[in-house]
C-alpha cells in the first residue's frame, strides 16, 4: 500500500502568530476528525520549524521544510542546511520547485546535491516536477518531465530512491486556479511511475507516492484522489486556509 500525502506548502507567508494560530487549528480540527486516510505534512518558512514543533509535541503532523542548501555546513550566508533542518524536527524537505527553479535558477546537478545532503541527514524528500504551458502545448511534456527525473534522481541507488516523494506540479497550474483535469493528472502520474519503473523496477516504483500539485482545493481534491496513480497532493494557496486544507486532507478515502 502507497502511502498516502497530503501536504501544506505555505511559502513565505504568515508571520510568527499567523502561522501558530494557523498550525493549532488544522491540529485541533483534524484530531476532532478520525476519518482521514493521508499523512499530514506542514511545510513552513523555516523560521518557523522549532516554534511549530514544540506546539505539535504528540500530534501526527509532520514538519516539512520548504528547500535546503546544497553544501553540508559552511561560508554560505543566508543557505540553510539539511543538518540544521533535521536539527529542529523537519522530517521531509521540499526541493526542486518550479518557484526555486524559476527565481533562482536551480539546475538538475543543484537540486541532486540537495536531495544528497537531505539522504545523509535521514530527511525524506519531496521532489518537485512539472512543465510549462508552452511546453505542454508542444506536446513536449512527458518527455520534459522525464528529463527532471532522470537530471536529479537516476544516480540515487534502489535504497535511496524510496526516501523519494515525488510531487508533478505543472507550472501553469501553480497559483492560477487553473487545474489539471483529472485525466492530465493520472496520465502523467502514470508516465512518471512508468518512467520510474524502468529505472528501479516495478516493484518500487509501484511503492513510490506521486502526489499532485497545482491549484488543489476542496472542490476538486476528491477526484483527483481518485485517480489511480495520484497519491495525494502537495497544496499551496488552500492549505493557508485551515477549514480549506482541512476538507482536502478528508477528500483521501
Amino acid at each position: 500500500m502507497r502511502k498516502k500525502i497530503v501536504a501544506a506548502n505555505w511559502k513565505m507567508n504568515l508571520t510568527l502568530q499567523e502561522a501558530l494560530t494557523l498550525c493549532s487549528e488544522v491540529s485541533n480540527m483534524l484530531n476532532d476528525e478520525q476519518t482521514h486516510q493521508a499523512e499530514v505534512l506542514i511545510a513552513p518558512p523555516f523560521v518557523y520549524l522549532q516554534s511549530l514543533k514544540n506546539l505539535l509535541g504528540d500530534s501526527k503532523i509532520i514538519l516539512s521544510a520548504q528547500n535546503c542548501s546544497e553544501h553540508a555546513k559552511g561560508a554560505y550566508t543566508g543557505e540553510i542546511s539539511a543538518a540544521m533542518l533535521a536539527s529542529v524536527g523537519a522530517k521531509y524537505v521540499i526541493i526542486g520547485h518550479s518557484e526555486r527553479r524559476l527565481y533562482y535558477l536551480e539546475t538538475h546537478r543543484q537540486l541532486e546535491e540537495k536531495i544528497n545532503r537531505a539522504l545523509e541527514n535521514d530527511l525524506k524528500v519531496i521532489f518537485c516536477c512539472g512543465e510549462t504551458s508552452e511546453i505542454r502545448n508542444k506536446n513536449e511534456h512527458i518527455v520534459f518531465v522525464q528529463n527532471q527525473l532522470a537530471g536529479s534522481l537516476f544516480r540515487l541507488n534502489q535504497e535511496a530512491i524510496q526516501n523519494i516523494v515525488i510531487a508533478y506540479e505543472p507550472v501553469w497550474a501553480i497559483g492560477t486556479g487553473k487545474t489539471a483535469t483529472s485525466q492530465q493528472a493520472q496520465e502523467m502520474h502514470r508516465e512518471i511511475r512508468n518512467y520510474l519503473a524502468q529505472k528501479y523496477g516495478d516493484a518500487i516504483a509501484k511503492n513510490l507516492t506521486i502526489l499532485y500539485g497545482g491549484s488543489v482545493n476542496a472542490s476538486n481534491a476528491a477526484e483527483l484522489f481518485a485517480c489511480p496513480d495520484v497519491d495525494g497532493a502537495l497544496v499551496g494557496g488552500a492549505s493557508l486556509k485551515s477549514r480549506e486544507f482541512v476538507e482536502i486532507v478528508k477528500a483521501m478515502k
